[in-house]
């Protein structure tokens, strides 16, 4: 029997008579013989001393690459660029279709990283969008009393901190109230998601205020472009996915992480301090939303307080696209960016198809639900094999 602890690529936990590293299972009296770590079918004992390789043998590395989560979403992902490609070789995947899609989705995938980091702990975060949505109000205040629109770089640092800090803030008291206070995670953010959106019309009066993004701000970081190819948009959103995929994938916060959602009792056992390392997370997921909302108020030119109502469930199943248990301890920050990407440029294709708004709704709900679907089929096949 041997185990396997959460790893970073997708955090899942081997069962019992299942091999580590795609070290075949031997079975007993089969006389199961295993060449190089390949695995499964490598060979059995003939006669109960001759080893014959079986030539169906499947190499170790296609059948981890197989069993990956990301692998199978990113199949799913690849099929609906195969088939929109197909449909329209000509308005499909060109340069502005790539552009569109990727800025479009940069935002999300921001908030979709920090959401990883709490589903992997087997927690949740309805308060994402409102999250979000305070931190632009209380960054655009600051603009409006130092310059408005026309607001210099140094006032655009000082919003952009302030915006930052308001989620830090606000994620680091849900996760104290779910760590130290025991109330259930559910509760807490989706109390934070009418908490927060609230605070945010008392300070507005409800309506987005005018000048609240500067000038400077939405010409260099909403729309312009690094050397004049890339935008920022998606630099930032690149730069935060590569850094705190490290961060999960190779760190010590990463490791205790995957524990505490796999075990958090086991956790606490081994000397993780689980209250503190829950805090951190949900503080993180904060911050990502203030560092969201920065990019919204570039991109957008304002802090739309009526438009991020269904945030929060779009991430979500982003990260569950992603592969991703909301039971916690599996789950990847490429399997994040993987399922980020399924909606988008499902909505994109769509729309180059001219399907009708409601039809693509249902189009996007039926694919993320199929996805879902076939992914927990192939897991409960393994489960059984």
């Amino acid at each position: 029997m041997s185990t396997r602890m959460p790893g970073a690529a997708g955090g899942e936990t081997a069962g019992v008579g299942e091999a580590v590293e795609g070290g075949g299972a031997a079975g007993v009296g089969e006389g199961v013989a295993v060449e190089g770590g390949e695995g499964g079918e490598g060979g059995k004992a003939v006669g109960g001393g001759a080893v014959r390789r079986s030539p169906l043998a499947v190499p170790g590395w296609a059948r981890r690459l197989a069993a990956a989560n990301e692998a199978w979403t990113f199949g799913v992902l690849l099929l609906l660029v195969a088939f929109f490609t197909a449909a329209r070789p000509d308005t499909f995947l060109t340069r502005y279709d790539l552009t569109q899609i990727a800025t479009n989705a940069a935002i999300y995938l921001v908030l979709g990283v920090g959401m990883t980091y709490v589903v992997i702990v087997a927690g949740i975060d309805l308060s994402v969008g409102s999250v979000l949505v305070l931190s632009a109000v209380l960054s655009a205040e600051y603009t409006i009393h130092h310059g408005g629109a026309a607001a210099g770089w140094g006032a655009v640092a000082v919003s952009t901190l302030i915006a930052l800090v308001t989620g830090l803030l606000w994620g680091a008291l849900q996760g104290w109230l779910v760590a130290k206070a025991k109330v259930p995670p559910l509760i807490v953010t989706l109390g934070g998601f009418g908490a927060a959106l609230g605070i945010a019309q008392i300070v507005t009066g409800g309506q987005d205020p005018a000048g609240a993004v500067s000038g400077k701000l939405q010409r260099g970081v909403g729309f312009g472009k690094l050397l004049g190819q890339v935008p920022w948009l998606v630099v930032i959103a690149f730069a935060t996915t590569v850094v705190f995929g490290l961060v999960l994938a190779r760190t010590r916060f990463g490791r205790h992480t995957y524990a505490i959602g796999s075990n958090p009792e086991a956790a606490r056992r081994s000397g993780i301090d689980v209250d503190r390392h829950l805090v951190r997370v949900y503080a993180l997921t904060g911050l990502l939303a203030g560092l969201g909302s920065t990019m919204w108020l570039a991109y957008f030119g304002t802090t739309s307080i009526a438009g991020h109502s269904t945030d929060n469930l779009k991430v979500i199943t982003a990260v569950v696209l992603g592969g991703a248990s909301l039971f916690g301890g599996r789950g990847s920050v490429l399997g994040t960016v993987i399922g980020v990407f399924i909606p988008a440029v499902l909505t994109t294709g769509l729309i180059i198809m001219d399907v009708q708004q409601y039809w693509q709704d249902v189009a996007i709900g039926v694919v993320l639900v199929a996805a879902v679907y076939l992914d927990q089929f192939r897991r409960r096949g393994r489960e059984r094999g």
